[in-house]
């Protein structure tokens, strides 16, 4: 199936809609039915048929088509948020006494779903730095039921040889689950890699105009049916169909959204690497990255996110700089139009983030739609003027 079929024509059923160009948004809290048996049939199978938008609903359903197709999965939950779908993927995977073994510093609030809430009800965790496959299978107990990966990470972009720690998994029965929001499905196709479950922070490049929050969990059938009857339906925690027509619009510019950001990125580090003031290059498809030729393998790139060090004497000098910044917003996330910066700095002494894991002169970017040049020559104003 090829990208273009999926993004602009898989499951929209044209027919059915007066032949829009663009599907509806079915914006109905419940459906009616015309006798007491189809009522039935719509109820033996909520994930698949209309009767409660709590579970089913048309404009949500050609959103988890495509994200499916996209994964190369057979299925697609979509959640109101990034971690509402790595929790359930995360709950559905274990139940009491169960061992999980996890990536070293993962996405904030998948480390506080781990540490904060997993252990009241006897789940245990232990923590790898998961460079070293045998990372995971030193880690193992015999209690062990998931693996979980975030390669890259969204900071350091530290990456896991996912073919073989899936491998490993496979032959001890344990569960992989992988947050693939740095790469999207096309830079990286968790499927082809043997992931059980993959997890996307839909809000990144997946919806790409910063105006949506929602999650996505891609699995097998029968995995899927599994999550849907008890994380899914039980916790609600599920995307508007406002918002997932929001993401199919942003779906249709998918590729070509990654191109722009990931050419204008590499023009940007080539300036950045020969700057005085930066010490360091954290980016997975960069000579420097320690995995790059990991990256190489099961990555066909890096997209637009990467982060530097700066050689200074102070946080000070690291709020001066991203002050002085007039392109690049500060704000969180990334895979919008917008180029973004966070300094790792800007944590110090917030009420979740009292700790970072990452070096306190670590800002991470992201770069949007806009010229390269004005790009650069904005990061090199501020550079020149700290």
């Amino acid at each position: 199936m090829d990208l273009s079929y999926i993004l602009n024509h898989l499951g929209e059923d044209r027919e059915a809609y007066f032949n829009s160009v663009s599907p509806p948004v079915f914006e109905s809290s419940n459906f009616a039915f015309d006798s007491v048996a189809e009522m039935r049939k719509h109820l033996k199978d909520e994930m698949d048929y209309p009767f409660y938008t709590r579970g089913h609903n048309p404009t949500v359903a050609i959103l988890r088509k495509k994200l499916a197709a996209l994964e190369e999965m057979e299925e697609c939950l979509v959640f109101g948020s990034g971690s509402a779908a790595v929790a359930a993927a995360v709950l559905s995977s274990v139940q009491q006494g169960d061992h999980i073994v996890s990536v070293k510093n993962p996405y904030s609030w998948t480390g506080k779903l781990m540490s904060r809430y997993l252990g009241r009800f006897g789940v245990t965790v232990t923590y790898v730095e998961g460079t070293d496959p045998l990372d995971f299978s030193t880690a193992m107990q015999p209690n062990t039921r998931l693996f979980y990966l975030e390669s890259p990470n969204s900071f350091t972009f530290v990456l896991q040889d996912i073919v073989a720690i899936t491998d490993i998994a496979r032959s001890k029965g344990i569960t992989t689950i992988l947050d693939n929001s740095f790469s999207s499905p096309l830079l990286q196709t968790s499927g082809k890699l043997g992931v059980d479950i993959v997890v996307h922070s839909g809000t990144k490049y997946l919806n790409g105009h910063s105006d949506v929050i929602a999650g996505v969990l891609c699995t097998d059938r029968k995995r899927a049916e599994h999550i849907f009857e008890t994380e899914f339906m039980n916790i609600g925690a599920i995307l508007s169909p406002h918002n997932a027509w929001l993401m199919l619009r942003g779906l249709r510019t998918l590729p070509i959204r990654l191109k722009q950001s990931a050419e204008t990125t590499a023009y940007i580090l080539s300036q950045l690497e020969t700057h005085p003031r930066v010490e360091k290059i954290w980016y997975p498809h960069h000579p420097s990255h320690p995995q790059y030729e990991l990256a190489q393998k099961q990555m066909k790139g890096s997209g637009g996110q990467f982060s530097i060090s700066l050689r200074v004497e102070g946080p000070e000098e690291i709020d001066k700089f991203c002050d002085q910044l007039q392109y690049f917003l500060l704000a969180c996330s990334w895979g919008g139009y917008e180029s973004l910066v966070f300094p790792v700095a800007g944590l110090s002494g917030t009420a979740n983030y009292k700790e970072s894991p990452h070096p306190w002169n670590l800002i991470r970017f992201y770069v949007g739609l806009e010229e390269p040049e004005v790009l650069w020559k904005d990061l090199k104003q501020a550079l020149d003027n700290i």
